[in-house]
């Protein structure tokens, strides 16, 4: 080889000819390969999730009780899951990096002398305020009119992201009140000011309640951009929600048993190929077998070039599974974000449980109800004053027939210090309508919510809660998931939910947005094992919380005289006739969607 010359040879030439003879390179791993292709989420990882979610909520019907095998599709049964420990990323071999250093010059390796990628050990930092997203002045102006003036760790890390444009996919894992619904609306409403023309977003919850509030808050941030939106869900009139598909609404907020029920009766009138945002909120209950006849055949209708989002307060291996998956050709890997803290209930939760046997389980309940912690007393609300001339008639004769006689009169309840806003959580419907029946003839004000109700049923239960007329709502797990309501002091649980990230969902209805809130839980001689996953799920310790037998006791006469009342009221409604009804529904829609 002839001498080179001198203005030839370059710095990295003369550092090698000090090293002495040229070593082999080794290139090191930056990142771990393999990631999600959410454009497929229909395949693998809707069908691969057989051990989570035995039992789900239907569309339209009823909620899944497990111990009966009635296994109902999206707002129903939202009772079961599992769950999956995080894969972590390989680190690179520190004696392949040690070959890169000499004696006398100390060379890096040329992965730190190129520009950052986007996965680094030191991330660019998150914006923290929304005009640093670059959204338009009229999403600015709604979320300053919704007193939203700084953005979450959710919503920092994933709007971003989002705002690239199709060839980015995102998952968004953050606790319970973070604002994930805000994560995805923004950047949809900003994509869409470009381009708004037919169905723009798709999004799919579990829950029909869970769909109206997204809804509500699309409309509400896209005021000013004329935003069309149209709720599909069980329960409602299918030919109006043809007709509001038909007219192209720009945000479709759906339930997926129903949106499948339309495009098998009317999808030639509309259809959904000009989608470009797919997003699956509460994504851990929705990637679970129970609904995937319905994912699979949804897919097939939606096209490949648009983004999809994912966003839960729990992983699970279905959403684990998608995150490792390879992409397909075009497609870049999905921006992760996980919670940083290991702890999935937020710090100002307080979480406690009671050891109670099973069959005085209301009279501890009634006391609970009748002595909140003392933490959540202050929230206790007066019900709003009537309005109407009729009503505050009957309030005086009420008041003046209560000055002339001390005792109460018959049929009439009797006035008691209500509880703060609680929401008792229990599996089964037939056990929420119970418990309902009962605290009424204790003369605690509730309401249920479950799928045995007609939708206007359970709307109206929502409302008389949110407005503080009733300060009790006993739901089954279809309250459980993505309801945001006001200053909710207490959740209790009546029965421990059959899988422990369910719990997370839960509780996560109190403490919400930096509030105060408490969780109680009644452990019975069943619930060891129970109590056992829940703490190695949250990675915390229920803390017992007593109380004075002898006082819970005093009420023990009058509390087993209203379970009689509420069983006998029970039976006369028939309510196991409407649970059938049900069962067969839900059978016969399981065929029809497989047969498809």
């Amino acid at each position: 080889m002839g001498r080179r010359k001198l203005d030839e040879i370059s710095i990295d030439d003369l550092m090698r000819m000090q090293e002495g003879p040229q070593r082999k390179k080794f290139r090191i791993r930056a990142e771990a390969e393999g990631s999600s292709d959410l454009d497929s989420a229909s395949g693998a990882s809707v069908h691969g999730d057989e051990g989570s979610g035995s039992s789900e909520e239907g569309d339209d019907e009823g909620d899944n009780e497990e111990a009966e095998g009635d296994e109902d599709k999206e707002d129903e049964d939202e009772e079961d899951s599992s769950e999956e420990s995080e894969q972590q990323e390989p680190a690179p071999d520190p004696d392949a990096l040690s070959r890169f250093s000499s004696s006398r010059v100390s060379i890096q390796p040329r992965k730190t002398l190129v520009v950052a990628s986007k996965d680094t050990s030191s991330p660019p930092p998150l914006p923290k305020s929304f005009e640093e997203f670059g959204i338009s002045s009229a999403l600015l102006y709604a979320l300053h009119k919704m007193s939203i003036r700084a953005p979450t760790e959710v919503q920092s890390a994933c709007i971003p992201p989002l705002l690239q444009g199709e060839f980015t996919d995102c998952i968004g894992n953050a606790k319970t009140g973070s604002g994930k619904t805000i994560a995805f609306a923004l950047p949809i409403l900003q994509q869409m000011s470009y381009d708004p023309y037919g169905i723009f977003a798709l999004v799919l919850t579990p829950t029909r309640e869970l769909a109206f509030q997204i809804a509500e808050q699309f409309a509400v941030l896209g005021s000013s951009l004329n935003l069309r939106t149209a709720v599909v869900v069980g329960g409602m009139d299918m030919i109006a929600q043809a007709l509001e598909l038909g007219n192209s609404p720009h945000v479709v907020v759906a339930t997926p048993g129903r949106i499948v029920d339309h495009l098998r009766s009317s999808g030639s009138e509309w259809n959904l190929s000009r989608v470009k945002f797919l997003v699956l909120d509460e994504a851990d209950r929705l990637l679970t077998p129970t609904f995937a006849p319905e994912l699979s055949y949804l897919f097939e209708f939606l096209p490949k070039e648009r983004q999809t989002a994912l966003f839960t307060a729990t992983l699970t291996p279905s959403i684990e599974a998608l995150a490792a998956a390879t992409p397909r050709p075009g497609k870049e890997k999905p921006f992760i974000h996980r919670m940083t803290e290991r702890i999935e209930t937020v710090a100002t939760l307080s979480q406690s449980y009671i050891l109670v046997p099973s069959h005085v389980r209301e009279s501890y309940l009634y006391y609970l109800l009748r002595n909140p912690p003392e933490s959540v007393i202050h929230l206790r609300r007066a019900p709003p004053e009537p309005t109407s001339y009729k009503a505050k008639q009957k309030q005086k004769q009420k008041q003046s027939s209560k000055a002339k006689t001390k005792k109460p009169v018959p049929g009439e309840e009797e006035e008691i210090e209500q509880p703060p806003p609680t929401i008792i959580f229990c599996t089964k419907p037939r056990t929420a309508a119970y418990l309902t029946h009962l605290l009424k003839t204790l003369h605690i004000r509730s309401t249920a919510l479950h799928s045995r109700l007609t939708q206007r049923e359970r709307m109206n239960s929502l409302g008389l809660f949110r407005s503080s007329v009733i300060p009790v709502l006993v739901s089954t797990d279809v309250g459980g998931r993505g309801l945001d309501i006001d200053d909710v002091a207490m959740v209790v649980n009546w029965d421990l939910p059959n899988e422990p990230e369910e719990y997370t969902h839960r509780v996560g209805r109190t403490a919400r947005a930096g509030k105060g809130g408490v969780a109680v839980s009644f452990v019975t001689e069943r619930d060891e094992e129970r109590v056992l996953k829940i703490e190695d799920r949250i990675h915390t310790k229920l803390l017992e919380m007593t109380m004075p037998e002898a006082k819970v006791l005093e009420s023990f006469n009058m509390v087993s005289t209203a379970k009689r009342l509420a069983n006998m009221e029970l039976h006369d409604s028939d309510f196991g006739k409407r649970e059938e009804i049900h069962r067969i529904k839900n059978a016969k829609r399981r065929t029809d969607v497989e047969a498809s």
